[in-house]
């Protein structure tokens, strides 16, 4: 068998007990032969019958230690060596004991309650190295699994699965709802003010791009003054009217391209053919030789991006992901209906984890008790708990003792 470090101090430990056991019962095989024909009527009959029943004790106790293990000096006799010859059994009924008194969900569930896990776990997020030491944890663990993420793996899981199931499912209805919610809760506002935004400050920078488009469409019979003349009105129109649509949020535009996407959005939830020519569109976009290369190529812009995020330490990011970890704990701590909702649910996953597979779990030591050699597993049990039963023997050369001074005792009484 081979042994650890940490085996062989028990091995020197359990060695040292077994010689003190020995050492006392060697003491009172002495004493009890340098008695012997010494007179017994005084105070050496005591010392005789008290080194007797000593040894007694002690082989007594030796015998069933050691029937634990192995044949008492090697000689068969029955009910002896049990943990070799019992070790399937003992590993069955280990394995019983293991999973009715520990994995069973009533002692998971009270063990938790009584931890107190979200509390603990609260106090230790709290603290500011704790809380850095959880964000590098997670930056390299993020690091990993984006590192093991291939592009030719993106582009299969996207054309092989996500696309195909989105061409096969009428998203048409869904699209109408989500933009109805929208318009009517107004949350395409910000966006519609950055497009607004974004053609102000284009055409303020590019006057001449925008007259260059209209003078490339204007009449080629018209006089070249008279173009420009209109080209220039049209510009100042188009920048004074974007400036007005931009400034004011009731405008009538505004409300327009409102009422054009709400249309819009009901004829996607009710008009069949709207609904068929959406689908149309969503097949085509979606089958088109060139999507397998866009989604790859943003997927690479998501990870160089998620990538230098994750290296810039000193980043704000990283200051208010660490803050939101600190945060976490300290509301662990206070927010008591948090801490219930926590560790009612570490509850009952642990619960659920015992319940199917609490089986399994127990079933790992009759598995690795079973494949130990019969020796084997006996030398591994004595490493372990050998050290404590030598006490046993020890014990029994006192008690044997003090025994034999108590039945000498009484014999002198009654003589």
């Amino acid at each position: 068998m081979s042994m650890s470090v940490a085996d062989e101090a028990r091995l020197k430990r359990l060695r040292r007990m077994k010689a003190i056991a020995l050492s006392l019962l060697v003491a009172a095989a002495v004493v009890y032969l340098a008695t012997l024909r010494l007179d017994h009527s005084g105070a050496w009959g005591y010392v005789n019958t008290m080194a007797e029943a000593a040894m007694v004790g002690a082989l007594a106790d030796w015998f069933a230690v050691t029937a634990l293990f192995r044949y008492p000096l090697g000689i068969p006799i029955p009910h002896t060596a049990i943990i070799p010859r019992k070790k399937d059994e003992l590993a069955g009924s280990l394995q019983s004991f293991f999973a009715s008194n520990f994995l069973t969900e009533e002692v998971v569930r009270e063990r938790i309650t009584d931890a107190r896990l979200s509390t603990r776990l609260g106090g230790w997020l709290r603290e500011e190295a704790h809380a850095r030491r959880v964000l590098t944890e997670g930056v390299r663990v993020a690091r990993a699994l984006l590192d093991r993420v291939k592009d030719d793996d993106v582009r299969a899981v996207a054309v092989d699965v996500v696309l195909p199931r989105l061409d096969r499912e009428p998203v048409s209805a869904v699209t109408g709802a989500l933009l109805q919610a929208i318009i009517s809760d107004r949350a395409h506002k910000g966006f519609v003010d950055l497009v607004l935004r974004e053609i102000h400050a284009w055409l303020t920078k590019n006057p001449k791009a925008f007259t260059a488009i209209l003078h490339d469409r204007a009449p080629k019979w018209s006089p070249h003054f008279v173009n420009q003349r209109i080209v220039s009105a049209l510009y100042w129109q188009a920048l004074d009217w974007v400036s007005q649509v931009r400034d004011d949020p009731e405008h009538t535009t505004r409300r327009s391209l409102d009422d054009l996407l709400l249309r819009i959005a009901g004829d996607l939830q009710a008009d069949e053919s709207v609904q068929a020519r959406f689908e149309a569109i969503k097949t085509k976009l979606l089958t088109h030789p060139q999507v397998g290369d866009t989604v790859v190529s943003l997927w690479r812009s998501v990870r160089t991006s998620l990538e230098s995020a994750l290296e810039d330490t000193d980043s704000a990011l990283h200051a208010r992901a660490q803050r939101g970890v600190q945060d976490l704990g300290e509301a662990l701590l206070t927010d008591t209906a948090l801490q219930a909702r926590v560790d009612a649910t570490v509850s009952d996953a642990a619960s659920w984890l015992v319940t199917t597979y609490g089986h399994e779990l127990s079933s790992v030591i009759s598995h690795t008790i079973q494949r130990w050699d019969g020796q084997d597993a006996s030398q591994r049990i004595e490493l372990y708990v050998g050290r404590d039963l030598q006490f046993i023997r020890i014990n029994g050369t006192v008690v044997g003792a003090l025994a034999g001074l108590v039945i000498h005792a009484v014999s002198q009484l009654v003589m």
